[in-house]
């Protein structure tokens, strides 16, 4: 860089330092100024020599982190200090804890701790932070919710800067962001923030749906504002009238949140009704805050009629975040309907800014101890598995706070399970032998089922048979790793037995049959009966599942594609001998993986059915090799934020040569002959095959299924199109 190159830079990270002193939403003392121009010095020293992958020096990315950490959270110097430092140990070996806790104090440096212990976790791994070991984070590596709060501004910071990243990583980080961290700052109270993290998301997990919505959401701006302001204009003499001081703002709901309409509801953008909120903040002092709340909600309702399952009264109870508002449904100008949100000042300041906010207005003289309070009541409800925390739990698919508990033997001796462990697991812990011969258990000396969920201070006996062995009901009774895959073990052992005497039984019975058990017939049978493998094949004829009738169907079925492959030798011309066999194989391969795009076998995931066209990727499994899922799958998140290492590039290439099923749903006034139309246009369209077609009808409004086949993406939207356009049908979706 050239002299005059660093000069403006060291012009724009002083800048960039004075903002972030006055965005601060708490007001800052002498002494907080002068421990984070501190912190500023140090964090500059630290990362003097980094760069970010933008080419900017890495100085502004902890200065970023410090200003949301100020201004959008808004909380105090120790943690704008700690924002500031959150990267220096991690990335500078001159810097250590012991330093951090000389220069800054216990605080600051138990919060910059477990900031590392977060980043060096994530780079010990190598792959995705799981979610198992983000609830290990939680609760255990650090005892200060700040940690967790710095680190969602950290996200927030790296998603909004992470243009100039490879593709994959884009994708891996959006994934975990919508997977951990969007559901953690809502659980917080950041619903700003956790807004923007949606958003971002998307805008990095499915580009082209976010691009489409903003670019739609822009262009319907104008007739937004003309909306609000007709909405306002029916309302605002009565409120002037009773002596109101107020303003009226529309808000566009986020692109997430209309694109989670839209996949929910199976509408188009435009079919989204409430894509904003109006939201009217008043100024009220503390005691007639409520009083002013319902008034504005009697003026609104006499204007507008309320739909009555749409009032929610956050203002008598309070959301565990904090949260204060009346929201309202009303059937607005034009008969649509829109979302009031009535809120004082202070209400709208917690809604942005969390408890913080909510505290400033309890006791402004008392910041400190106010933080205090804030911080134990986080903590409260981040480690709190009961009511409060039940959408939380929801969100992560797991149990935020999964307890231990302590049970003993008969001897005494104590054993250590997770929470929700049974008698099996128990079993399984002391000896494999004990877990396989179990045959039921006793707690505190009464005879339990297998099921019964243990609790702290239970003694267990386990009651054991020579003849007892796992059966698969034993799945759903174990808990731990340790019991179900040695219960899995079992039952496949025994599969392989059953599956030794099926292959003996299908010998003899294809031998009446006149044909030989081989690797060609093996595989046919494999084909037939569209089984996995010949294990498959050979335990279900052990166990009578494919008996005497379906071989006989197998080998008339073989005679006649002999047959039919005699009449193609006869009367289809053979290929000329100059055309590779390559050329004539690729176009049977649907998919290609990987960079070197290879043919790889695969399966269809049966959670979103991709069909050719749908954009993919691959998914390793355990047991069944590549998944091939949709990118818009509603598991795609889940896979590539705990499982990016086991994500592989996919694309297809040739469709031509193979059909996919593929269900459409209608519905609409029923009308004589509609179904007749709808068969008539499927028939019409020589590419599409009708699989099968359901219909029923309730009070004049029918609602039907129709699975087809059809080779690609575009015939089926196609058909959709045509089908849409039928006189009577309102609706048609792809499931």
């Amino acid at each position: 860089m050239t002299e005059e190159a660093i000069e403006i830079e060291n012009k724009a990270i002083a800048k960039a330092y004075k903002e972030l002193l006055k965005v601060s939403y708490q007001t800052l003392s002498e002494d907080d100024k002068k421990l984070i121009r501190h912190a500023f010095e140090v964090a500059l020293d630290a990362h003097k020599d980094q760069r970010r992958k933008s080419g900017e020096a890495y100085i502004f990315h902890p200065i970023a982190v410090a200003r949301i950490v100020a201004k959008e959270i808004g909380l105090d110097a120790t943690s704008i200090a700690a924002a500031l430092l959150h990267d220096v140990v991690e990335d500078n070996p001159n810097y250590t804890i012991a330093d951090m806790e000389r220069l800054f104090g216990e605080t600051v440096a138990r919060i910059v701790d477990g900031l590392t212990k977060i980043s060096s976790l994530k780079k010990d791994m190598d792959v995705s932070l799981q979610a198992e070991n983000f609830r290990k984070m939680l609760l255990t590596l650090n005892d200060d919710v700040r940690v967790i709060i710095i680190k969602i501004a950290d996200r927030l910071h790296n998603m909004q800067t992470m243009d100039s990243m490879r593709a994959d990583k884009q994708v891996k980080i959006a994934s975990e962001t919508l997977y951990i961290y969007a559901p953690l700052a809502h659980r917080i109270g950041l619903y700003n923030i956790k807004t923007e993290l949606e958003d971002l998301g998307l805008k990095y997990t499915e580009p082209e749906v976010y691009n489409d919505i903003a670019e739609k959401i822009k262009e319907s701006k104008e007739e937004q504002d003309a909306y609000i302001k007709a909405f306002s204009k029916v309302i605002e003499k009565s409120l002037n009238k009773e002596g109101l001081n107020y303003e009226i703002k529309g808000r566009p709901k986020s692109i997430f949140s209309i694109r989670r309409k839209m996949v929910k509801q199976g509408v188009s953008f435009e079919e989204v009704y409430d894509k904003f909120a109006v939201r009217i903040i008043y100024k009220s002092d503390l005691e007639n805050e409520k009083f002013i709340a319902w008034k504005i909600y009697s003026v609104v309702t006499d204007h507008f009629t309320p739909n009555p399952i749409r009032l929610r009264d956050w203002i008598s109870s309070p959301k565990s975040t904090g949260y204060e508002a009346l929201h309202i449904t009303v059937v607005g100008p034009k008969g649509r309907w829109v979302e009031v949100q009535i809120r004082s000042e202070r209400m709208n300041e917690i809604a942005e800014k969390g408890y913080a906010a909510h505290y400033k207005y309890k006791n402004e003289n008392d910041k400190e101890d106010n933080l205090d309070i804030w911080i134990n009541r986080l903590q409260e409800a981040l480690e709190n598995n009961e009511a409060d925390a039940v959408d939380f739990v929801e969100q992560f698919k797991l149990n935020l706070y999964s307890k231990e508990i302590f049970v003993f033997s008969p001897k005494g001796d104590l054993k250590s399970l997770p929470k929700g462990a049974t008698p099996l697991d128990f079993a399984f812990s002391i000896h494999t032998e004990v877990g396989m011969k179990t045959r039921g258990a006793k707690v505190n000396g009464k005879l339990v089922p297998l099921s019964h969920e243990l609790q702290s201070g239970d003694r267990v006996e386990i009651l054991t048979s020579e003849n007892a062995k796992p059966n698969v009901n034993w799945l759903d009774y174990a808990t731990t790793a340790r019991a179900r895959s040695k219960i899995k073990s079992a039952l496949n052992a025994h599969t392989k037995e059953i599956a030794e005497e099926g292959k003996e039984i299908l010998r003899r019975k294809l031998k009446q049959l006149k044909i030989t058990l081989n690797e060609k017939s093996i595989n046919e049978l494999v084909n037939y009966f569209k089984l996995s493998t010949s294990l498959d094949l050979f335990y279900r004829v052990g166990i009578g599942t494919i008996d005497n009738t379906k071989l006989k169907a197998f080998a008339s079925s073989r005679s006649n594609a002999f047959v039919s492959y005699i009449k193609n030798k006869i009367y289809k011309p053979t290929v000329p001998k100059d055309i590779h066999k390559d050329e004539i194989t690729s176009k049977y391969d649907m998919l290609v993986f990987g960079k070197e795009e290879e043919r790889l076998d695969y399966s269809l995931a049966n959670c979103c059915n991709p069909i050719p066209g749908d954009k993919v990727f691959g998914f390793v499994s355990v047991n069944d090799g590549i998944n091939v899922h949709k990118k818009n799958c509603p598991n795609a998140v889940s896979l590539q934020s705990n499982y990016a290492y086991r994500i592989i590039a996919a694309k297809w290439i040739d469709s031509s040569q193979q059909v996919f099923t593929s269900q459409i749903t209608l519905s609409g006034i029923d009308n004589l002959g509609l179904v007749n139309d709808i068969t008539k246009l499927i028939s019409q369209n020589l590419h599409v095959n009708m699989k099968s077609i359901s219909f029923s009808s309730d009070d004049g409004v029918f609602t039907g299924k129709i699975t087809v086949e059809v080779k690609n993406q575009t015939m089926l939207k196609n058909l959709i199109d045509k089908l849409k356009k039928i006189n009577g049908i309102d609706k048609v979706t792809r499931v």
